[in-house]
């Protein structure tokens, strides 16, 4: 286990990177921020010139990889970091400077088991692109099918352990000072990206994503999923097939090829709903970079390294949530979210309905081009705390790909309304799902699996209660405390020395 005075070291080291772009003089007057966290903030940045306006986006990719997907991360997440800081966030690229290919011709061996030439009749060693964890190259194979290879960059695996290590052990210490910030839960904005992350470390993981993406999406006909070469996948390489299309970021080319834009964006629009709420299963990354349109016509997607799942019940709450917004039927809206528990049972429907309204009303009937997602979004994030609201991990995806969305729909669309266009889809769902036949059904499934647990609960009582004469059950252990001693003022000791000799060896310097 790696010493805390290692996480305070490297927090100071990424913290003077944020303090030359000025992102510490935001946390710094965060009302929200512990006062703790404000110290280590002002000390990592002392003596460094900090620019007038702050600059998210940059610092985080100045630190290194695994900043950049954090940050992306945390563009999901204006309630904790604040509107403006998300918003530039979103600007996160994935674009680095490529490994050298002999490196990627080794990885690919390495993890196929097999010289390349064996696999492919060529590869391109150039790659298409380069991200923070993998890049992509275009390649032939043996038996002369195009494909894209997708392989991870040397050491990543490492590099990202580190990160998230110090990231888990500064969110610890952040959560445990209470008030606002232990409400927004950054233990588990962290442990939500180590499963991003961990997640897009296996390659064998992203391949059975877009497997089954690619199953579930048989209904809808507009949407393709490349197929996965499994002969030629393993955790560090993946090989799917090649997609020839229009990226949606470019716009004048979709318009050149005679694309019909609007029809794209309602076809994104269905098939995100069909994965959210049908499925439960949905691609999380969908932003204009990751989508292509095809020659005839079809929306593909790439990149499956991000996958959200939702059960059964959590859909039904959200198709009915989102129905009842765009019907305005905000009491109940309320009620969901009292059944669902994600409001705490004191305080009372009614006013819970009357601040959705504030938020519904004013966006209702307009186009997405006269939407503000920002005051939209300001206005729910108000509701979270008026009412002691705390983070939903399983809907955090969710309401971050549901605004990508609705981006890359208006893009191509400006007139189109998400709303509008998703209530025949969403009223047609629910209608079967909430219909007496599926009810019955419903009742019919749970009251059998209770009663093939009989069995098993008879066997339990069997242990717990054994016949005389059997051997008795083992006493219970006493519970130990784990002494945990409040180190921290050791540790802002330590900043602090670090901080003045880093200041001094600055002066010295100039």
């Amino acid at each position: 286990m790696t010493a805390s005075v290692v996480h305070v070291w490297r927090l100071l080291k990424w913290g003077r990177v944020l303090a030359r772009h000025g992102v510490l003089r935001g946390i710094e007057r965060e009302p929200n921020t512990p006062p703790p966290v404000r110290r280590l903030a002002r000390l990592a940045r002392f003596g460094a010139r900090v620019p007038k306006r702050p600059t998210y986006a940059e610092a985080f990719q100045d630190i290194g990889p695994a900043a950049i997907k954090f940050g992306q991360a945390l563009a999901t997440r204006p309630d904790l970091v604040g509107e403006e800081a998300a918003r530039d966030l979103s600007r996160l690229q994935d674009a680095l400077p490529p490994a050298p290919f002999a490196q990627i011709k080794a990885a690919i061996e390495l993890a196929l088991e097999r010289p390349l030439e064996e696999l492919f009749l060529s590869i391109d060693p150039e790659p298409v692109g380069a991200a923070s964890i993998a890049q992509v190259h275009r390649a032939v194979t043996t038996d002369g099918r195009q494909v894209a290879v997708k392989v991870l960059r040397p050491n990543i695996e490492e590099d990202f352990a580190r990160a998230i290590e110090t990231y888990e052990w500064a969110a610890a210490q952040v959560e445990t000072m209470g008030g606002e910030i232990a409400r927004l839960r950054p233990r588990l904005v962290v442990e939500t990206f180590r499963q991003w992350t961990m997640r897009e470390l296996d390659l064998r993981r992203e391949a059975a994503s877009a497997s089954e993406l690619r199953e579930n999406m048989v209904a809808e006909s507009g949407f393709f999923v490349p197929q996965i070469d499994w002969t030629r996948t393993a955790r560090r390489a993946m090989t799917l097939e090649w997609i020839d299309g229009i990226k949606l970021t470019d716009r004048e080319a979709l318009i050149a090829a005679g694309h019909d834009l609007k029809a794209l964006a309602e076809t994104l629009v269905r098939a995100f709903l069909r994965q959210a709420v049908v499925d439960g299963f949905f691609h999380a990354d969908l932003h204009q970079g990751n989508l292509f349109a095809l020659h005839d016509g079809r929306l593909a997607a790439i990149d499956f390294g991000i996958m959200g799942r939702v059960d059964r019940q959590a859909r039904l709450w959200l198709a009915e949530i989102l129905y009842g917004l765009i019907v305005g039927n905000y009491r109940r809206v309320a009620e969901i979210h009292f059944e669902a528990q994600y409001v705490p049972p004191h305080h009372n429907v009614d006013e819970f309905a009357t601040a959705l309204r504030a938020v519904g009303e004013p966006i209702r009937g307009l186009p997405a081009k006269d939407i503000s997602i920002g005051q939209m979004l300001d206005g729910l994030f108000t509701i979270t705390r008026d009412f002691d609201m705390p983070t939903q991990p399983h809907l955090l995806l969710l309401q971050k790909t549901m605004v990508m969305e609705e981006g890359v729909a208006s893009a191509l669309d400006p007139d189109i309304n998400m709303w509008e266009a998703s209530e025949p889809f969403l009223r047609e769902w629910l209608r079967s799902e909430l219909g007496p036949e599926t009810a019955i059904a419903d009742r019919l499934v749970r009251d059998w699996r209770t009663l093939a647990k009989i069995p098993e609960l008879i066997r339990r009582i069997d242990y717990y209660y054994p016949p005389p004469g059997a051997a008795p059950p083992a006493p219970p252990l006493p519970d130990v405390v784990v002494v945990t001693p409040r180190r921290f003022g050791r540790y802002l000791l330590t900043a602090l020395l670090s901080a003045a000799a880093g200041a001094a060896a600055i002066l010295l310097l100039h």
